[in-house]
């Protein structure tokens, strides 16, 4: 349940974000921002949380996540400007993350095949939340407007009774280290991750040169600091043992690009809709309602085929899948083609959030899982602030269909990776 509010904070604004910009008086391009922002700060409480793990238990985690994205969100429903809109998606993304992080916590501790069942819920529920979004938030949107979409989430706060039953599940110990928290590599991170997403976004938001060069260089920066730290600091924020682990980088590639084809494709759905319909808001969540059903198909599917084939096969079709659903919506015009193209990224994104999470878990070592599960999630939540920041950077630049046929490079990049990277059956 408490990962409803999470997903939905993704799916209703996007079918907001035309009456938003007209509402603010920003190009479209500008509002990829609001759901940029959320993917940001929530890919960066990731392994933010998966490391406090080792001094707090999933709970104290999962209480101050929800807390967090409940603020945000309120904020953001009552901002005045969109600086200020994304000031409050960046409050709540990283609220959002780190109660992802708990949920996942609790999830990963299961044994064998109950915990990749509790983790296809978990990817269903995620799933049909972020495509169900789209209706709720073109309801929401017409009936209440558009900031009511933005403060959706709010309603994680009563969900949050609904895990006080299973809080004894939640105050578990980890077994973390309890190594000093290396602050300097998370801030190196963070600097890396804002400065890419910042880049992508520099044309549609129309940043000076002087700014770009700026942002680019500190990302350059962090990105040697990180390697450096990495390499001397075997125990630091990214810690050596995880990331160089026979398959790990793979995993969080493959997840990466899975969820930019996917995040990409959601954030035009709505508007393409409605430019093909001249519908509004409510009639473009209505028309995504299928897509959104399919993640409980691929649930099902994921499920019926654990232990027939690998997570490196399953992970391999699911990068497949996601590339032809960008591919359909570039290729074809009209609303059918852009339902069908949205289905299936949506069985991508399902799949891959379950399959992953639980191949990462099974490559490292038992007292390293919840930081690996950090990690991994950060790399897939940075990859779906990259899909919209890039189609909104690009559809500057070239035409929507063209920036689209852009943005299937990177699930193919992952496609390609599941295949000649896995470490073995």
């Amino acid at each position: 349940m408490l990962v409803l509010p999470m997903y939905v904070a993704l799916g209703a604004p996007s079918v907001a974000l035309p009456t938003i910009g007209r509402a603010l008086g920003v190009p479209f391009g500008a509002t990829a921002w609001i759901l940029a922002a959320w993917s940001l700060t929530s890919a960066l409480a990731m392994p933010v949380a998966g490391r406090l793990m080792g001094r707090w238990n999933p709970f104290q985690v999962l209480v101050t996540g929800v807390i967090a994205l409940v603020g945000g969100s309120a904020l953001a429903g009552v901002a005045p400007t969109l600086p200020v809109v994304i000031i409050g998606r960046l409050s709540g993304g990283a609220g959002a993350g780190a109660t992802v992080i708990a949920v996942f916590a609790a999830a990963t501790a299961l044994p064998g095949r109950e915990r990749t069942r509790t983790l296809g819920i978990i990817a269903v529920a995620s799933a049909t939340a972020s495509g169900s979004g789209t209706l709720l938030g073109g309801a929401v949107t017409a009936w209440l407007g558009w900031r009511a979409a933005l403060a959706v989430p709010v309603v994680a706060l009563p969900l949050l009774l609904a895990a006080l039953p299973s809080r004894r599940a939640l105050t578990r110990t980890t077994g973390g280290s309890g190594a000093p928290f290396d602050i300097v590599g998370a801030a190196v991170l963070s600097v890396l991750a804002g400065s890419v997403i910042i880049l992508l976004q520099a044309h549609s938001v129309g940043l000076p040169a002087a700014v770009i060069v700026v942002v680019a260089a500190a990302g350059a920066l962090a990105a040697a600091e990180l390697w450096r730290r990495v390499r001397k600091t075997p125990d630091g924020f990214v810690p050596r043992r995880v990331v160089t682990t026979r398959g790990f980088p793979a995993t969080g590639l493959i997840g990466g690009t899975v969820y930019s084809g996917y995040y990409g494709v959601l954030f035009l759905a709505p508007s393409l809709i409605e430019q093909a319909t001249g519908g509004g808001a409510l009639e473009a969540g209505l028309l995504l309602v299928p897509a959104a059903a399919c993640s409980v198909l691929t649930g099902r599917l994921i499920g019926a085929l654990t232990g027939r084939v690998t997570g490196w096969q399953l992970s391999a079709g699911l990068a497949a899948v996601t590339v032809a659903g960008v591919l359909v919506v570039a290729a074809f015009t009209g609303p059918i083609p852009v339902i069908i193209g949205t289905a299936l990224t949506v069985c991508g994104f399902a799949g891959a959030q379950a399959v992953l999470v639980g191949l990462a878990t099974d490559l490292v070592a038992t007292d390293d899982r919840d930081t690996a599960q950090g990690l991994l999630n950060f790399m897939n939540a940075l990859g779906g602030g990259i899909g919209p920041a890039a189609v909104a950077g690009l559809s500057g630049i070239v035409p929507v269909p063209a920036a689209l046929a852009l943005l299937a490079a990177l699930p193919l990049c992952g496609l390609v990776v599941s295949v000649t990277r896995r470490p073995g059956a």
